[in-house]
């Protein structure tokens, strides 16, 4: 996310490395590199311009204080105007209706029933009574991909396949879900052109007898500007409340993300991060900037890890360390609570300092799948009690797991080095020194 736009910053502040002082010549020169990397970035000229016009003007208007260099506040000047550029603060979600009614607008393809998917499964998790409806009459595999999205996850989807009427069949819905008590109506809707006349009426038909809380437009975020016109086009006729990006794990290079609010003066709400239906952030200007700067994202790690970590077994873990019984059962456990919680690559970059470091590194959700195979090939025995493995159990777990002796190996040497360093902490809590990490130690299964 934002990769190509995080170096090409970082590459202008470098500019700025070693002066002692901020100049009208040194930020001229720096914000020329900004300002190209955010057209490059897709982002309109003019919003690039105006951008950097704003910081050149917070900069010569501040004094550097003596203890930070002039790039670190020239970081923090771009990075607070960054936050501006994208709204400012979060914008919730409005759900004060009974029931609740949101309508979802946008091109066919940006992405609008699998979003309705993942909004509805967001709103579960949050205790609301959810109905899905499918509004889309001109694309039968629209309503078969919602169907089966409601079974995936346990939320009803109201359908009249008979009915070709939309409006009556958002009208029906809402009635339905009025009288078996739902929170919230989601009402998918057909991927339509700005230009299509006949269609824009339709949704604006929509609008009108629907009465909805929230127009939330869908918006695939890899068509870069063409992204925000198309918001601008919609806005005029249905002036939505908020925007949602779709596809911003793709190779995006975050123009609209960093557009669109300057443009339609709405807020953008959440925007999607993968094809899992957990896959779905909501959007947070500074968490957002923070990520461009190449500085991570550590609040939303906390947050995707406290929604995955069970936190009774997390106490019993954590007791297992202490007494340095942690074993490849445990281990295996806290694999698949990290798959959880998303793209591992994804994961790692919200970690200051971590992005950069690994952004040749290949991390996929297969990044575990040769340690998964090892572990998997051990007997139940062998997991609990790795002192079993001899080089014969060895060879059996590697032709098991097709991998070589070497790496298994590896792996179990890890987790004893894990275990030493625990115990080495133990140890030295009582004096507060801090034990040096044995060599190579580390995540099993991750070379370094």
């Amino acid at each position: 996310m934002f990769e190509s736009l995080s170096e090409r910053m970082e590459s202008a502040f470098k500019i700025l490395k070693g002066q002692g002082r901020i100049t009208e010549i040194n930020i001229a020169e720096m914000l020329k590199e900004v300002r190209r990397a955010l057209v490059d970035a897709d982002v309109n000229y003019k919003i690039a311009k105006q951008f950097t016009d704003e910081v050149k003007a917070k900069a010569l208007g501040q004094d550097v204080i003596k203890s930070v260099s002039p790039s670190q506040m020239l970081v923090k000047i771009v990075n607070d105007e960054l936050v501006n550029l994208m709204g400012g603060s979060k914008s919730d979600i409005q759900l004060n209706g009974n029931p609740s009614v949101i309508l979802m607008a946008g091109l066919q393809g940006s992405g609008k029933t699998t979003f309705s998917g993942k909004l509805a499964s967001y709103l579960k998790k949050k205790g609301k009574k959810t109905l899905l409806v499918a509004g889309d009459v001109y694309r039968p595999a629209a309503i078969a991909q919602l169907k089966t999205l409601g079974e995936q996850l346990e939320v009803e989807v109201y359908n009249e396949e008979e009915n070709k009427n939309p409006v009556a069949i958002a009208q029906n819905a809402i009635k339905y879900a009025k009288t078996n008590a739902f929170n919230v109506v989601i009402i998918d809707t057909a991927g339509r052109l700005s230009v299509d006349e006949e269609m824009m009426d339709e949704i604006t038909r929509l609008k009108a007898e629907t009465n909805p809380n929230e127009i939330l437009f869908v918006v695939d975020s890899m068509t870069g500007q063409d992204a925000v016109n198309t918001a601008k086009a919609f806005n005029d006729r249905l002036d939505f409340s908020g925007v949602v990006l779709t596809k911003l794990d793709g190779d995006t290079r975050g123009g609209a993300a960093l557009s669109i609010m300057s443009i339609v003066n709405k807020p953008i709400k959440f925007v999607g991060t993968g094809e899992k239906m957990d896959a779905l952030d909501v959007f947070y200007p500074e968490r957002m900037a923070q990520r461009i700067l190449g500085m991570g994202d550590i609040v939303s790690f906390v947050e995707r890890a406290q929604e995955v970590i069970d936190e009774e077994e997390a106490q019993k873990l954590q007791k297992k360390l202490r007494k340095s019984q942690f074993d490849f059962e445990d281990f295996l456990g806290q694999l698949k609570q990290i798959k959880k919680m998303g793209n591992v690559k994804d994961l790692m970059a919200m970690i200051p300092g971590v992005g950069k470091a690994i952004k040749d590194i290949d991390l996929d959700d297969n990044a575990f799948k040769h340690t998964e195979a090892m572990i998997l090939s051990m007997t139940p025995g062998e997991r609990k009690n790795p002192e079993l493995i001899d080089g014969k159990r060895k060879q059996r777990i590697a032709n098991g797991s097709g991998t070589s002796v070497q790496q298994v190996n590896q792996l179990i040497q890890q987790l004893f080095q894990m275990r030493q360093m625990m115990k080495q902490m133990n140890m030295m809590q009582a004096s507060g020194k801090m034990p040096k990490m044995p060599r190579g130690a580390g995540m099993p299964g991750l070379k370094r």
